[in-house]
């Protein structure tokens, strides 16, 4: 009977523990997505470290390739999300991000060869993420904006170009090196390229922050899709604690975060139209600096 008893316990305990756990996954996607939608970056900023934890505390051999490949795909339905809303809002630009993304899905190939080389070791992986962020933060932080005038319009903020009418086009150079770089840098930290690819538009060649953030967002659907199927047909060298596993994604994780960062996707896309582009930079930097910190001390 005490056996009963005890047996009766263990499966209580551990359901209420997958019942948290899935509450939290819920949770912390829908967070991840409205950050998606409202930058532009996908998400893979909180997604990575937060599955690099999951999968560090299971003892998954190699937690950084199993990190990477699931946030690319949590980062894959995040970015979409967000697309389909640059798409009702008449805001999306196609020609530009499928380039981009194109070139991106490149930039990943090359990304995963390092990633799941010895040399991608943990301490590497953590160190060139905050780096990473660390730099994109302040890149942000020192966006200029005296090239631009403050309109208030319906109670909205909008930046509008003094210099010129004429809507700045990425050229087929402009996009080969954003989507090369921001695919690259998608392999290596599982960040959907986001976080580059905006300042590289913005800062380096001049266009509108919603619009760079809007091609970004196109292009990130290509780069993470082409990233975790790239990820989830490799052989890993050990299985994580799933059953549900598929080469390095682990969709027992991956789908409630998915499945809520769709659903704050959309609404990220509505408050990032509610404030200035300046108060956006600003936001992003505060965020990767934060987010920079929490992984270096992950380390320590």
């Amino acid at each position: 009977m005490s056996d009963i008893v005890f047996s009766f316990f263990v499966i209580h305990n551990r359901g209420a523990r997958m019942g948290i756990e899935l509450l939290f996954l819920l949770i912390f996607g829908l967070i991840a997505g409205v950050v998606a939608g409202f930058f532009g970056i996908g998400g893979g900023i909180l997604f990575t470290p937060l599955l690099f934890t999951l999968f560090g505390q299971q003892g998954v051999e190699n937690p950084v390739a199993w990190a990477i490949g699931s946030s690319l795909f949590c980062t894959f339905a995040a970015s979409l999300s967000s697309s389909v809303q640059q798409f009702r809002g008449g805001n999306l630009y196609l020609k530009e991000g499928a380039q981009v993304g194109f070139f991106g899905t490149l930039g990943v190939w090359f990304g995963k060869q390092v990633t799941l080389s010895p040399f991608y070791t943990e301490g590497v992986f953590v160190s060139f993420f905050a780096l990473l962020l660390a730099v994109v933060a302040i890149f942000f932080y020192l966006k200029p904006t005296e090239e631009n005038e403050l309109s208030v319009e319906n109670g909205a903020a909008n930046y509008q170009p003094k210099k010129s009418n004429q809507e700045t086009f990425l050229s087929l150079p402009k996009t080969f090196t954003t989507g090369g770089i921001g695919g690259f840098l998608a392999a290596l930290a599982g960040i959907g390229g986001g976080v580059a690819m905006v300042p590289i538009m913005s800062l380096i060649y001049g266009l509108r922050i919603t619009k760079a953030v809007s091609v970004s967002s196109l292009a990130i659907v290509f780069i993470s899709t082409s990233g975790w199927i790239q990820f989830a047909l490799d052989t890993p060298v050990s299985v994580a604690h799933s059953d549900f596993s598929l080469g390095y994604v682990d969709f027992a994780v991956v789908l409630p975060l998915a499945i809520t960062s769709w659903i704050g996707g959309f609404f990220g896309v509505k408050f990032g139209k509610l404030v200035s582009d300046r108060t956006a930079a600003i936001g992003f930097a505060l965020l990767t600096l934060i987010v920079a910190v929490v992984m270096v001390l992950r380390i320590l």
